[in-house]
């Protein structure tokens, strides 16, 4: 079950790799938005997924931009 899950997440990321490439490329108005929605869903079922499959996951920590340093955002 969790390699079928992993499995999912890297489906998951490889197409939101392709879909941010495709970003820096030009394209129409209608072209972006429609690569942008997909964007978001691939996130959302990214974000889905890892909270069914990984309930108990530990807060991430981010790096602030004035500081530099990492705060814990829950």
């Amino acid at each position: 079950m969790i390699d079928e899950n992993l499995a999912r997440l890297r489906a998951h990321r490889n197409n939101m790799h392709r879909y941010r490439s495709l970003l820096a490329t030009q394209l129409s108005d209608l072209e972006r938005a429609y690569i942008e929605r997909r964007l978001s869903e691939e996130k959302a079922s990214i974000e889905a997924l890892s909270q069914a499959a990984f309930p108990f996951s530990l807060p991430l920590r981010h790096a602030t931009a004035e500081t530099g340093q990492q705060d814990l955002h829950i």
